[in-house]
């Protein structure tokens, strides 16, 4: 097959056992929203530019993992829009352009599964169009909200099934703490900037604090000297900080502090978290969620000082880290009931009833073919069907059906308008 032909390198195809386990978990997350009454919120696919690249920002995302491109419209325009590499800046922008502010009250919970697009190295765990299950909560400046998100990421690895795991939890402290911590930063990493990488000597004058986060010279003796900031909080943030552990103790969330902890992304202050898999079989790519408080974001987009905080959950690592756990999905391909039209008159009746039985909320599917009665009932174990709905020529005059129950091997023959009545007494009401 030409290369024009095959998805395109860090994508894949999802289909057949496999999509069913990706709707499993999608089935799994909005159960959880549900019960956190949280409400499911759809951006677009792509943004204005600006929207993820803001002023100074020095994130790798912003600088380079952004899929950007120029479209020139009809009316001469051509506005620079890049595909979305994270949810939380399409939520914040969608808040604001909608007043939700204004009309949603003073608390409001938004989750969204959606994908994402990043230029990065493919690896296992590692897409350049990954899925996202995140959630983002606005309103409060609490700890007890930032508990609340902590909590949906812990339920949602509960209910999937993952038991080996820990939460990294850290503050980086408010826009005062940060800036104070910046400058000692600066000062500590001036005399190594000539062995440090190139990205790390943007970041020194962008925002040193992704200069703790940096693949490449995560080992430099710099980084691993470098100060920790709760010698640079002020008085609130320890105080929040305080407050945090407390709640996390409060709720008996196990959790570790982790002082290196500061996340990938400029936006946050406050509270950052991860949780990490601590099975060997994870590798480098351990990290199951992570996520923190943003507290600038909807007033940089135009609307009031409202607080947030979010976390995003990567829907191919989880699969990844279920399989090496061991957990099996129920993904078995089954149907309620199959339909066999013995020759070809008979089409129309198994059809209809086969409608009949779909509108009841029965999954049901039918040979089209008018394949050998041989045949068709290969189709019925294929299909792992749990009843057989059989009709030729003499249930066609009759107006009648024969079924035939495929664990217990019993066999009746109703009429038409009895069908749908021994099928909720065989398999229950749906």
């Amino acid at each position: 097959m030409s290369q024009k032909y095959i998805a395109p390198r860090g994508t894949q195809d999802v289909y057949g056992a496999e999509a069913r386990k990706w709707q499993k978990l999608e089935k799994i997350a909005r159960e959880i929203c549900d019960r956190y009454h949280i409400q499911e919120m759809r951006t677009p696919m792509y943004e204005h530019t600006e929207v993820f690249k803001r002023e100074n920002d020095a994130s790798d995302v912003v600088n380079k993992e952004m899929y950007t491109f120029v479209i020139k419209n009809r009316d001469g325009e051509s506005p620079s829009l890049t595909l979305r590499p994270e949810g939380t800046a399409g939520v914040a922008r969608a808040f604001v352009q909608h007043k939700l502010y204004a009309t949603g009250g003073s608390y409001q919970k938004y989750f969204y599964i959606a994908p994402n697009f990043r230029y990065e190295r493919p690896q296992k765990g590692r897409m350049r169009i990954h899925h996202q299950f995140g959630v983002e909560l606005i309103g409060p400046i609490s700890p007890m909200v930032d508990v609340e998100a902590i909590s949906v990421g812990l339920s949602f690895l509960h209910e999937v099934g993952l038991k080996k795991f820990k939460l990294l939890v850290n503050t980086i402290g408010d826009a005062e703490s940060q800036e104070n911590y910046k400058v000692a930063l600066r000062e500590h990493f001036k005399p190594h900037l000539s062995t440090m990488c190139g990205d790390c000597n943007r970041r020194y004058e962008q925002n040193p604090l992704r200069m703790l986060d940096c693949k490449v010279d995560h080992d430099h003796v710099a980084v691993q000297t470098a100060p920790t900031n709760y010698a640079y909080l002020n008085e609130m943030s320890r105080e929040y900080f305080e407050s945090l552990k407390t709640l996390l103790d409060a709720q008996g969330i196990a959790y570790e502090i982790d002082s290196r902890l500061v996340r990938g992304l400029d936006y946050y202050h406050h509270t950052v978290f991860e949780v990490v898999s601590t099975d060997e079989k994870a590798g480098a790519q351990s990290t199951i969620f992570g996520g923190g408080r943003y507290n600038h974001l909807i007033d940089y987009f135009g609307g009031p000082e409202t607080g947030a905080v979010g976390l995003g959950i990567g829907l191919e690592r989880l699969l990844i880290l279920a399989e090496d756990s061991g957990i099996e999905f129920d993904t078995e391909d089954g149907v309620d009931v199959f339909g066999m039209p013995m020759g070809a008159a008979s089409n129309n009746a198994v059809f209809a009833m086969i409608q009949s039985l779909r509108q009841a909320g029965y999954v049901c599917d039918m040979d089209v073919e008018n394949k050998s009665f041989k045949a068709q009932f290969k189709l019925v174990d294929r299909n792992n069907a749990k009843i057989a709905l059989l009709c030729g020529d003499d249930e066609l005059e009759k107006g009648e059906f024969t079924l035939k129950n495929i664990e217990t091997q019993e066999q009746i023959r109703v009429s038409a308008n009895e069908v749908v009545t021994h099928v909720k007494a065989w398999l229950g009401e749906k």
